[in-house]
């Protein structure tokens, strides 16, 4: 089965559907990864916070693939907003990736409240990273339409991804209207909304009807709206299943049924991006 992949406005293209390592214990990342990478997955989202990095390196070498034929994505810690060590980590994730250049690198969490609110600087690090040839591409994480109005307008640099969480009973759409406005792709953490999905009857229904798993009818929403999403399983069964949403279509009556599931405000399940300051 053949991933799509989506054009961003620096002329790169990245695969609509990744395989995210949050909450991989890192001496299980490469063993995980081998198994997304057999499955199909050419598409691996990392990130500093993780601690994870080195063993997605460890995968990638043993894998035997083409560095050409992976894309990999990772996100500068919380504890390295200023630019000096913003600098000396993004070379760092690099050593523990084992890559002289990543596909993409992101700010995981604006932190407004930290740093004197000043993640423009953290912003600049990063162009200067890409102007290096460390990353091709460069995004953020959990911005909210404020925060990615703010950067593009003291920098003019428009990030070509905005990584928020997005799922059935969280649509985010002002943060996804905001990433359209500034023609940034929507990617979303959180796909299936922890598993919860599995438990939505709108979903079930629909899975019985198109004889798929809520899962897949929830990962196929996404993608019919055009985001991009990291389906994450350490069960290499359902690895697999998340991997075949591409086979298939939702009507515009089961989009709908599924738009009508979100929450607001009251679906988020992780942090508000205005507010969360935490730094380990």
């Amino acid at each position: 089965m053949t991933v799509p992949t989506l054009t961003l406005h620096d002329g790169t293209s990245i695969p609509q559907l990744g395989f995210g390592v949050f909450q991989v214990p890192p001496p299980e990342t490469a063993a995980t990864v081998a198994k997304a990478l057999d499955a199909g997955y050419r598409h691996i989202d990392t990130a500093q916070m993780y601690g994870n990095e080195a063993g997605v390196g460890d995968a990638i070498r043993e894998s035997g693939l083409d560095r050409d034929d992976l894309y990999v994505t990772t996100k500068l810690n919380n504890t390295f907003h200023l630019p000096d060590d913003a600098r000396r980590e993004i070379d760092a994730s690099l050593e523990r990736l084992g890559l002289e250049q990543v596909d993409l690198f992101l700010i995981h969490w604006p932190l407004p409240t930290r740093y004197d609110g000043d993640f423009v600087q953290t912003w600049r690090a990063l162009i200067e990273a890409q102007e290096a040839g460390k990353t091709r591409s460069i995004g953020v994480s959990n911005f909210q339409p404020a925060h990615l109005d703010r950067i593009v307008e003291e920098t003019g640099v428009v990030p070509v991804v905005n990584q928020v969480e997005v799922h059935p009973f969280f649509a985010n759409e002002d943060v996804r209207a905001a990433n359209r406005r500034h023609g940034v792709l929507t990617e979303a953490w959180s796909p299936i909304a922890k598993g919860t999905v599995v438990d939505d009857d709108t979903i079930g229904e629909i899975a019985s009807l198109v004889g798929r798993t809520p899962a897949q009818v929830a990962l196929r929403w996404h993608v019919q709206r055009g985001d991009i999403v990291f389906p994450k399983s350490m069960n290499a069964d359902r690895m697999r299943q998340n991997f075949e949403i591409f086979d298939f279509e939702l009507e515009p009556t089961h989009m709908s049924a599924i738009d009508e599931l979100d929450g607001g405000e009251s679906g988020r399940m992780g942090p508000n991006p205005d507010t969360f300051d935490w730094i380990p």
